[in-house]
């Protein structure tokens, strides 16, 4: 599947109109629904092709729960580096750690994320990367809805890039 095929794939799988409330606090008037597209084999391998080729010099692969977990898993499927999980919160049973898997100080991750609106949850994640001592070496998020997440991701002094932004995939901002 070449990547045009990939991004009416994705938007075939995911695209939902009606009234949503985002996880920034915005309403939209579209929803991609990351699990629409994440859960569908075809498509999640080669998500995971393309997310793998943004690798570098990075040790492993970072994915934020939940969206971010099965992105990771088939980013490190596709190249066979480690990935670990980070966590929204510390659990409060068990290790109750904040990443799950071996990260060590030092190690470079690529941090991949599905859709981003205002970057929130992929800064959050960030700041436990770096509270662990380790580098975010890259975002790259599947969708970017251009709403500001490229910006304020950046500004933040981390490099992103974006698989597809919500034109790539014939979706106009505010519809």
């Amino acid at each position: 599947m070449d990547k045009q095929e990939l991004a009416r794939a994705i938007k075939d799988a995911a695209y939902l109109e009606g009234d949503f409330l985002l996880r920034s606090g915005k309403r939209s008037k579209y929803y991609l629904d990351k699990y629409l597209f994440e859960t569908k084999p075809a498509i999640l391998a080669e998500v995971g092709k393309l997310l793998a080729g943004h690798l570098g010099s990075a040790d492993r692969i970072g994915g934020a729960e939940l969206g971010g977990i099965p992105l990771a898993t088939a980013a490190a499927l596709a190249c066979g580096k480690p990935f670990v999980i980070i966590r929204q919160g510390k659990k409060d049973y068990g290790t109750s750690k904040m990443i799950e898997g071996t990260i060590e100080p030092g190690d470079r991750i690529l941090l991949v994320e599905d859709v981003v609106t205002s970057g929130g949850q992929v800064l959050e994640a960030a700041e436990t990367i770096r509270s662990a001592g380790a580098t975010v070496e890259k975002v790259v998020a599947v969708l970017d809805r251009m709403e500001g997440a490229a910006d304020k991701i950046r500004g933040a002094g981390l490099a992103f890039e974006a698989l597809f932004t919500s034109e790539d995939l014939g979706i106009t901002v505010g519809k």
